[in-house]
């Protein structure tokens, strides 16, 4: 029992020590593993794409590979377009000269078929000599409308 005049000793409150960082909150968890969850279909997604580019340039590359001569090489990119070309337009295999190289040149800005190399389409298939660097180019222009039709979504 204190008397009037004695003093009373008060003492601070004593907070107890901050948490330290581990292990760490559950909601902090939960975010880890969205986080992880989320890079996981992201790189999955990623590789698929890979996947399918690599697929869909090995079946233009192997196609053009098997023809021996460059008209053969020059009628297996116009198959190979034709039916890419499907993807686009249910119609378009049916297209014929000028219309089916305007086809090909459809969202492009220069008119690589219709005017470039990719015009060796037209006839190319029918000739009796065709220069290996025009079917070389052919190649390139016809690999890259290829791979860009099919890998279109």
């Amino acid at each position: 029992m204190n008397l009037p005049g004695d003093t009373v000793v008060l003492r601070d409150i004593h907070q107890p020590p901050a948490p330290g960082w581990w292990p760490p909150a559950p909601g902090w968890w939960v975010v880890a593993g969205g986080l992880v969850a989320v890079a996981a279909v992201a790189a999955w997604i990623i590789w698929r794409k890979r996947q399918r580019r690599r697929v869909f340039a090995s079946m233009f590359d192997d196609a053009v590979a098997t023809a021996t001569t460059p008209p053969e090489r020059i009628a297996a990119m116009s198959e190979l377009l034709r039916r890419a070309a499907r993807r686009i337009d249910p119609e378009a295999d049916t297209l014929l000269d000028d219309d089916w190289l305007r086809f090909l040149d459809r969202g492009s800005k220069l008119p690589n078929f219709a005017a470039g190399a990719g015009n060796l389409l037209r006839d190319g298939a029918y000739r009796r000599d065709v220069s290996e660097v025009q079917v070389d180019a052919l190649r390139q222009l016809a690999r890259a409308r290829f791979m860009d039709w099919m890998t279109h979504r």
